[in-house]
């Protein structure tokens, strides 16, 4: 998968991937084994997910034995830049602030929150003087 690509992944297709990207290479029976420490899965629906996340080309595996082992194709960390740009691009026509500014009024920022916030701008001006 080209890095530039984010690929459609569902909701229970990334309860899946979150797992694995916990801990891999791991099996089938594993992921269902963490899986239902969150809530019940059934195996064949965890093997069609993981089926699916392999076509997407989000996921690897490798045959051991009689086992596949799986593994993430894609970083959380990239998954997540990727996501987020495509949320902001989406919701906010690509505009931070008022992402930024709906948090700030619909829940309450905390003081590490906003400090967090200051440090990362501070570091983005720096970078881009």
């Amino acid at each position: 998968m080209a890095p530039s690509l984010k690929p459609e992944i569902s909701s229970a297709e990334f309860d899946v991937l979150d797992v694995i990207w916990d801990d891999h290479p791991v099996t089938s029976s594993e992921v269902v084994n963490r899986l239902n420490e969150r809530k019940p899965w059934h195996d064949k629906t965890v093997k069609t997910l993981l089926g699916r996340l392999v076509k997407k080309q989000v996921l690897g595996f490798e045959k051991r034995q009689r086992q596949y082992l799986y593994h993430p194709l894609i970083a959380r960390e990239l998954y997540a830049e990727k996501e987020t740009q495509h949320f902001v691009k989406r919701l906010f026509k690509g505009k931070v602030a008022p992402l930024v500014a709906g948090f700030a009024n619909q829940s309450n920022l905390s003081k590490q929150d906003v400090d967090e916030l200051k440090a990362f701008i501070e570091a983005w001006e720096n970078k881009h003087d």
